[in-house]
């Protein structure tokens, strides 16, 4: 048993094989994971969960490297689509409501009544910010416009910033305040937070993130991941700053045309747009 005193080196629970091996494998961690961040009300918590087979779990359209997922079902027949996701796009939002609404419509068989549709919930932990708003918690409902006290059971997701997530006040608690530092910060720690070995849950993740927990081929599969995750979040950082240049070139051949155009001599026209004489002369 690991205890505060003890120095540890735990894995990126963040990562597909450390996520997969707490919360994909271990019924109890999920179930406390979920009761702590989603919304539920007192007499709503769940009380077990099951995992959803490969031919009962909704098809999500893949994002190559950046998605690790679980889903399970409780006693309620509710169905939880939960995904750790470590790098953002703009097309995230959609997929991932196309996902959820997927696994809602999926549940209607032949011969079923509109009634038996069990509520899905959608949880997405971002390891990206993707709002300018402060807010690191974000809940989607079906609600009335003119009354929010009413709203539509059936969909509800949730999108978690762990880059924002700053427990301040007890409040968090009510939200997973654990859980959420565990997955933010476990691959930093070197000593374990008393209040992670007061929680039982939290105690028994700490162990599977302990990097000795891994044979040789898991360890070289988490290096693979984060490795992945690095070259897809590089391609994409550099996909930007080279548009963002083609842009900034376009911009100054159009004034440069039009300096031409108005009798300004090549020269100075290089100098304002920062053009080489041979382009300008192209021009």
């Amino acid at each position: 048993m690991i205890n505060s005193k003890t120095e540890v080196h735990l894995l990126d629970a963040k990562s597909d094989v450390v996520f997969k091996k707490i919360f994909g494998q271990h019924p109890d961690l999920i179930k406390s994971f979920l009761n702590g961040i989603l919304p539920l009300p007192d007499d709503r918590l769940i009380e077990s969960v099951v995992y959803l087979t490969p031919e009962q779990s909704p098809r999500i359209p893949s994002m190559k490297n950046t998605i690790v997922d679980v889903k399970c079902t409780d006693q309620k027949g509710r169905i939880f689509i939960v995904e750790m996701q470590l790098s953002w796009r703009a097309s995230f939002k959609n997929r991932f409501l196309f996902g959820a609404s997927k696994a809602y419509v999926q549940q209607m068989k032949r011969g079923k009544a509109y009634e038996s549709l069990c509520p899905v919930y959608g949880l997405a932990i971002l390891n990206e910010s993707f709002e300018k708003s402060k807010e690191w918690f974000h809940h989607y409902k079906l609600t009335n416009v003119k009354d929010q006290d009413k709203s539509l059971e059936g969909l509800e997701l949730i999108f978690i910033e762990l880059q924002k997530f700053k427990p301040q006040t007890p409040e968090h608690r009510k939200i997973g305040l654990l859980w959420l530092r565990f997955l933010k910060e476990a691959d930093e720690l070197l000593s374990i937070p008393k209040e992670f070995e007061d929680n039982p849950d939290l105690a028994m993740a700490v162990e599977l993130a302990q990097e000795s927990a891994y044979t040789r081929a898991e360890l070289d599969a988490y290096d693979h991941y984060l490795d992945a995750v690095r070259v897809e979040q590089t391609v994409r950082v550099d996909s930007y700053v080279e548009g963002e240049q083609s842009g900034s070139d376009k911009k100054a051949r159009e004034v440069a045309k039009t300096l031409i155009a108005d009798g300004m001599p090549l020269e100075k026209v290089c100098k304002i747009t920062g053009l080489s004489p041979e382009e300008a002369k192209k021009l």
